[in-house]
């Protein structure tokens, strides 16, 4: 009696997990087919220049004064020396802070990434939610964060959730100005340096990176 109850539990959990089959979506592909993302993600990006270009002249004119004032600090006595001192200190501290605010890991790029990309989330995870009902789907993996090394098409409910996600959209120009706080976009075209962030971001995440060129000396 006990061997037959076993072989029914067994069969019966056999049947459940094959009843649970597995879908696959691609949350970054759906993205780049949303144009309301991709124009928020443009607006993004000019932002993103723009403080590198701030970040820029802020370089440029602490190494200007930093010369300066190696070439005259023999010249220099007393609270004058003390002062010119002082100066470039805190434009080197306030670069590293600049560096560290904007383009950290918790810096005000990736907070506005993060506020970009929820509410997309949400309507791709509602869509995927119901696609996962109407295909029976216990599990639905991401393509984006999972090494996925063999998929079957017929598990691949990427255009499905695609599909379903357009048709609930609103039309892209009610959703122009809500996806980021203004700025001033004149003259930029909307694409971001990724070797420049890179490097930046690299700097503000270790004590070592955020030294500036300058302070080596």
């Amino acid at each position: 009696m006990k061997k037959i109850a076993l072989i029914v539990t067994i069969l019966f959990t056999a049947t459940q997990i094959y009843a649970q089959k597995i879908g696959v979506v691609d949350t970054n592909y759906i993205l780049s087919k949303l144009p309301q993302y991709k124009e928020a993600e443009n607006r993004l990006n000019t932002q993103i220049s723009q403080w590198q270009s701030d970040l820029q002249r802020l370089q440029t004119e602490y190494e200007r004064k930093k010369e300066a004032f190696e070439n005259e600090k023999v010249l220099l006595v007393g609270e004058q020396l003390k002062l010119r001192e002082k100066e470039i200190v805190d434009m080197e501290a306030s670069i590293r802070n600049t560096i560290g605010a904007r383009f950290g890991s918790n810096g005000e790029v990736n907070q506005l990434r993060s506020n970009l990309t929820k509410p997309y989330q949400d309507q791709i995870w509602n869509a995927i939610k119901t696609v996962s009902t109407k295909n029976n789907l216990g599990i639905v993996l991401d393509k984006t964060t999972n090494n996925v090394l063999f998929l079957d098409k017929r598990y691949d409910y990427t255009d499905a959730v695609l599909s379903l996600l357009v048709k609930n959209l609103p039309k892209a120009d009610e959703t122009k100005n809500n996806a980021l706080p203004g700025g001033n976009n004149k003259g930029q075209n909307g694409r971001t340096p990724k070797g420049k962030i890179n490097s930046l971001q690299r700097k503000a995440s270790s004590n070592e990176a955020t030294e500036l060129k300058a302070s080596e000396n």
